[in-house]
């Protein structure tokens, strides 16, 4: 763990894709699974000193698609999953906007608002830390705050590693190879 006063790196995680399947605009908290791996890097990065942030992009909130409930709902039915299984996420940071209806906003990714409010409330370490998800917008924060962004395989991944890789991210099959490679290679 981070001796007190110091700053402590985070693992910014995308939720759809990275930590549960991306089931496209889920309303149904029975919808929710954790894809294979995620408690147990969880566990690590947790065990490594690493706050752990989900920040999630849900523009069927502002498309009529999903409620504010429902979403509440499927939030809560992960962090029981989790929590029954030992671990849990220091926060969850959700853009609701899609831009063509609602406008342009600061919070959908890959602005900066949810990053730089996580780092004022937990004293993170923007520098040390990880930002992960299946998409190219979980990972470009990490060029304008520091840290590393690396594309997981799972959800969307797939689709999205040759640009990865061509702009100089790391690309892993899950969240799992992600966390093994980076406390493996920790100072």
């Amino acid at each position: 763990m981070n001796a007190p006063g110091t700053q402590a790196p985070a693992a910014f995680l995308d939720r759809d894709g990275t930590l549960i399947p991306d089931r496209g605009f889920l309303t149904d908290p029975a919808g929710v699974e954790l894809i294979e791996g995620t408690v147990r890097a969880l566990a690590d990065l947790r065990h490594a000193g690493f706050r752990i942030v989900a920040v999630t992009n849900q523009s069927g909130i502002s498309r009529g698609l999903i409620t504010w409930d429902q979403y509440r709902a499927v939030e809560a039915e992960l962090d029981r999953q989790l929590i029954a299984a030992g671990v849990r996420l220091d926060a969850t940071y959700v853009c609701p906007h899609y831009p063509p209806i609602s406008g342009p906003c600061d919070c959908r990714k890959p602005a900066l608002k949810h990053y730089r409010d996580a780092e004022t409330l937990f004293s993170i370490d923007l520098g040390r830390s990880l930002f992960v998800g299946d998409r190219l917008s979980d990972l470009l924060p990490a060029l304008a705050l520091g840290g590393r962004g690396i594309l997981v395989e799972t959800g969307e991944g797939r689709t999205h590693a040759a640009e990865a890789r061509d702009r100089g991210f790391d690309v892993a099959a899950d969240l799992l190879a992600v966390v093994r490679n980076t406390l493996s290679n920790k100072d």
